[in-house]
């Protein structure tokens, strides 16, 4: 089952910060906008209502004139703009049926029913509604009990509305603004908390690579200079450890070299006189020749890959022609009849260095002589890597596995095809040093019609 991959740890934190203070700036937004508007509409009702009652005091001084003064006064009322005053029809007046405004346009139509019944009834009350062009106004209702006679007041809430949308505008973009710095805040949070993670693995990552002397420095805070510490304290040690291991193979390599070197000469003496052995000698010394070659070959790689390993051998760049450069490796190694691909687009020339190409593609030949069958040609493509070139050797032999493509480019790795073959396990493994040092890389793949190509990509200019 594939493991679903999650965000990195820094978009997580970056995240979490932005949503707590996103949930509490919506919940602040909402608390804060009702409780504003509550207040705003409270106050503005009490405003209204005790307006309302002082025009309806004024009003009640005119009420035992005549039907002419009562309508002047309440067309004289200061009402603000867009509001309006209505003194409703009273069975106490007779002759009067009809409401008075004090400005021409509404009707009772216009007037909440309830509040309207509410006065008719001889109570007062106040009421929020909408008029049939939905404006929103605030209605009080006066009953003037001494005459027995109603009066309605509605003052509009534009202003009112208009300050609660200001105020919900505010509200939302400074929760944007906030959110907006909480997401800042959190990423450079969560960067400064994790940056001696990052330095730990920058760390580990040079010394996968070879780097061993990649170090943490030193952190004021005495939890991350714990860490840094104890990192630093593994990194010797494995430092020491690896370096040890490398002075053993050097050493033993080179003390191993004195006595192969005599054995390999006393052999050779027996072997020129193997005319004067018998059959079952003359094979028993055919088995020591061929291990003490082997064992010579051994000790020749591990050598070499020590020197590799210890950075003792320097890069020699210079420009060559790849093709003729093939050819000269193919005859030494006894493939001078191997034939030499060159694809139109493919780089002729390129900045390498000469003996380590020649351990490359001499190893890849012996390679495919020893477990395919025989090198069938060798092929010189261009590389999707720009400025770079892939020479590849193909064999027929019968291939390699696709889960030990990796692993036969090890030290001392075999493929399932080859563990009943002669070799020391070196020569690929070589092959991917020598690429690598080279900066390239060295992989195996399977070739068209059974068998294996070992491709080699090489950088053609020098970096």
């Amino acid at each position: 089952m594939a493991r679903r991959r999650s965000l990195p740890l820094s978009t997580r934190v970056t995240l979490f910060f932005g949503a707590m203070v996103m949930l509490g700036g919506i919940a602040l937004t909402v608390a804060t906008f009702f409780f504003a508007r509550n207040s705003l509409l409270d106050q503005r009702v009490i405003t209204a209502q005790q307006a309302a009652i002082g025009h309806a005091q004024e009003i009640e001084s005119v009420l035992d004139g005549d039907s002419e003064d009562i309508k002047t006064t309440v067309q004289d009322l200061e009402i603000e703009s867009e509001g309006y005053g209505a003194l409703l029809p009273s069975p106490s007046f007779p002759g009067r049926d009809r409401a008075i405004f004090s400005r021409q346009g509404p009707s009772l139509g216009d007037l909440p029913a309830s509040l309207l019944e509410t006065v008719v009834a001889g109570q007062s009350g106040q009421q929020i509604f909408a008029d049939a062009d939905g404006e929103t106004f605030v209605g009080v209702g006066i009953n003037v009990r001494s005459w027995d006679i109603g009066y309605i007041e509605a003052v509009p809430l534009e202003t009112t509305e208009r300050t609660l949308r200001i105020l919900a505008t505010a509200l939302i973009v400074g929760s944007i603004l906030a959110t907006m710095l909480a997401l800042f805040f959190g990423y450079t949070t969560s960067r400064r908390l994790l940056r001696p993670l990052s330095n730990v693995a920058d760390a580990a990552g040079e010394i996968a690579s070879g780097t061993l002397g990649a170090r943490l420095d030193e952190e004021t805070d005495p939890d991350l200079n714990r860490l840094a510490g104890s990192f630093n304290e593994m990194a010797d040690a494995v430092e020491e450890r690896i370096s040890r291991e490398q002075r053993f193979a050097s050493d033993v390599s080179h003390e191993l070299r004195s006595p192969i070197t005599a054995l390999t000469a006393a052999i050779e003496v027996l072997d020129a006189r193997r005319d004067e052995l018998d059959e079952r000698t003359r094979q028993a010394l055919d088995v020591v020749v061929g291990q003490i070659r082997r064992f010579n070959d051994m000790v020749i790689d591990l050598l070499e890959l020590s020197r590799i390993d210890a950075n003792a051998t320097d890069i020699n760049r210079e420009p060559v022609d790849i093709v003729e450069l093939c050819d000269r490796v193919s005859q030494r190694y006894g493939y001078g009849d191997l034939p030499i691909e060159v694809h139109r687009r493919a780089e002729r020339r390129a900045m390498i260095d000469r003996l380590r190409f020649e351990r490359i593609l001499g190893n890849l030949l012996d390679n495919a002589t020893a477990h395919g069958d025989g090198p069938t040609r060798i092929a010189i493509e261009p590389s999707p890597v720009r400025r770079c070139v892939q020479i590849a050797v193909e064999d027929t032999g019968p291939g390699v596995a696709a889960g030990e493509r990796t692993r036969i480019f090890e030290r001392f790795a075999r493929g399932s095809a080859a563990r009943n073959r002669i070799g020391t396990g070196l020569g690929l493994a070589l092959v991917a040093e020598h690429a690598l040092a080279l900066g390239g890389e060295a992989w195996v793949e399977d070739r068209a019609g059974g068998g294996a190509r070992f491709v080699v990509r090489l950088p053609t200019e020098e970096e």
